[in-house]
């Protein structure tokens, strides 16, 4: 039984607004990190193609290929700026797609001394109809930028 692995990463900032959770956006083919599987595509599982990855939230969207134990991983850099918290976390359906948005592993951090590395490991079940996303904040009254990211997810099957 292979791992299934989807391996997402974006170079190009992000500029995250204030007032709640973001999802991070990613680019599609040869941008992308790794995807064998399938499971981040321009068109979508439920038929629905995204036509600009950097405006339209689904293009943050992992699909699982295979229901089982899922590990993800993520990892942000935030540019230094007015907050005093910097918040992430992993959600299942998180444009309310399938089951309706539920959010798991969320981390409110204070900022440190230098530019802000996170990084983060969670494990959930996953199905193949209910898509995963990596969500951002913070609390700085005006839009903060996002200089990298990755999200991975991989599926043990069980």
């Amino acid at each position: 039984m292979a791992v299934q692995i989807c391996s997402l990463i974006v170079a190009e900032p992000q500029v995250i607004q204030p007032g709640g959770y973001r999802v991070v956006r990613f680019p599609f083919g040869s941008a992308e990190s790794y995807d064998a599987r399938g499971m981040h595509q321009v068109a979508q599982p439920d038929g629905y193609t995204i036509r600009n990855w950097r405006t339209d939230d689904r293009a943050g969207l992992i699909w699982p290929s295979a229901d089982g134990w899922g590990a993800l991983t993520a990892m942000v850099q935030w540019e230094a700026g007015g907050y005093s918290e910097l918040r992430d976390r992993f959600v299942r359906d998180p444009l309310g797609l399938s089951t309706g948005a539920d959010s798991t592993a969320t981390d409110h951090r204070p900022p440190s001394r230098g530019m802000q590395c996170f990084t983060k490991h969670h494990e959930i079940f996953v199905h193949p109809g209910t898509p995963l996303a990596l969500m951002v904040s913070h609390n700085s009254r005006s839009p903060v930028r996002l200089v990298l990211a990755e999200f991975k997810l991989a599926i043990h099957q069980v």
